[in-house]
């Protein structure tokens, strides 16, 4: 066949890409790729699963993986071995459990939960924050009904909130505020008391215990939710002084 007009000079000399070179650019493309959405991996993602590898595990404790692993291995750290492997798997609660008994923050696992503890001796007052707390989404709420109670749950549970009455069985609100302030984590923990018998020379003594803000009884829900919000960072966090 004749020349078709084509430089073979040209076309000899240029540089020849190889299948193979081909090949190793693509992988390393994907695997630049793949370590960039896994550092993309968000707290919301990571909040909502309820099982996790020890890579996801090693993210939300901020340790390494091999850390995780030997915690694993060495029965620190619950979980179980996926069928017909070596990968190794934690369920949620027990890195949850992992974490307390480390003192290990929980945010990145909770992703925006905010826990909030109710100590009243009133199954209604109870009732009344368990449901508008549930209504309202984001937060993890426990009760008690005496302040030995909360002493227990404020240690395992480790509210952002406690929500206390003044008046409980065994103890009053301002001794209770007292402990909670006395504690490793005391600036961690905001603390509301509600009460309807108490004057204001009572409230200032509430304030000046430790309490961030006070909250007569009987209270309107939406004024009481909003405080709730304020004093766990969803709104406004001026701490409020009064017998409203």
């Amino acid at each position: 066949m004749g020349n078709l007009g084509v430089d073979t000079t040209a076309a000899k000399s240029a540089p020849v890409v190889t299948g193979p070179r081909v090949f190793r650019a693509t992988r390393a493309e994907r695997l630049r790729r793949g370590a960039h959405m896994a550092d993309e991996t968000t707290n919301e993602d990571l909040a909502g699963k309820k099982i996790f590898t020890t890579g996801e595990a090693a993210k939300v404790c901020k340790v390494s993986q091999q850390t995780i692993i030997r915690c694993f291995d060495s029965g620190r750290l619950g979980g179980f071995r996926v069928p017909g492997s070596k990968f190794r798997r934690i369920p949620r609660d027990e890195l949850i459990r992992f974490m307390r008994a480390n003192e290990i923050p929980l945010e990145a696992i909770e992703g925006g939960v905010k826990r909030v503890l109710v100590v009243d001796d009133d199954p209604q007052i109870l009732e009344l924050f368990e449901d508008m707390l549930s209504r309202a989404g984001g937060f993890d709420v426990k009760t008690a009904s005496t302040g030995y109670d909360a002493g227990l749950l404020t240690s395992s549970f480790r509210p952002h909130l406690i929500v206390l009455d003044y008046m409980l069985p065994d103890i009053n609100g301002n001794v209770v505020c007292e402990r909670v302030r006395a504690g490793d984590r005391s600036d961690q923990i905001k603390i509301m008391c509600v009460s309807g018998v108490v004057n204001q020379s009572e409230v200032d003594r509430l304030l000046g215990a430790g309490a961030d803000d006070f909250m007569k009884k009987p209270f309107d829900v939406n004024e009481l939710m909003s405080r709730v919000n304020a004093l766990v960072g969803r709104g406004d966090r001026s701490k409020n002084n009064g017998t409203h």
